[in-house]
């Protein structure tokens, strides 16, 4: 069973044990999208002493989780978890807790490191997103929900993927990797 070195941050207890399913790790729990101060200066410590990789639900309370913990924590580690990999069986919501061990695996195998205010520079463009398709179109969202998961970033609207581009240094070539993928995805 593959170790992870930073505290991995999860909505709840069910979450806590589908990631102990799956590696050797500690986690924090915020209980939900109500996260109290207590709980972000603990997740501020583990940052601060192993590091930390917020892994939220892929649903509105999970991104608003994130984005809670992002601002409190600059420079977070971050993974994604696709939506149709936390889907329970009978429709009953989504979740860390219903995705398979794989799934899990997969998308802690691809952490995404925020980039520091300080360091911020623009590696993606707006005009690559219009030029690619990701925003203006009436298939811009479908085609950003393809590179969303080809690069493991979730979800999101054309401003939340022109942040994440940025905020997580995508290269230009892997975007240009993404892209190819979503291209071979139109053609079948």
């Amino acid at each position: 069973m593959k170790k992870i070195k930073e505290i991995i941050i999860v909505e709840g207890k069910s979450d806590t044990l589908a990631i102990k399913r799956s590696v050797e790790a500690d986690t924090i729990e915020t209980n939900g999208s109500e996260i109290s101060i207590d709980t972000l200066n603990r997740i501020k410590r583990a940052h601060d002493i192993r590091g930390i990789i917020v892994f939220t639900d892929p649903d509105f309370p999970g991104k608003r989780i994130r984005q809670i913990i992002s601002e409190f924590v600059p420079g977070c580690k971050h993974a994604y978890l696709a939506k149709q990999d936390a889907i329970a069986k009978g429709d009953k919501g989504v979740g860390v807790e219903h995705a398979s061990t794989e799934a899990i695996i997969e998308a802690l195998s691809h952490v995404r490191e925020e980039m520091m205010e300080s360091e911020e520079r623009e590696l993606i463009a707006w005009e690559d997103l219009i030029a690619a398709g990701l925003t203006g179109r009436a298939d811009s969202k479908k085609r950003r929900e393809i590179i969303g998961a080809e690069l493991r970033l979730g979800y999101m609207n054309a401003k939340q993927l022109y942040k994440r581009l940025n905020m997580f240094r995508i290269t230009q070539e892997e975007f240009q990797k993404a892209l190819q993928v979503l291209y071979r995805n139109e053609e079948d």
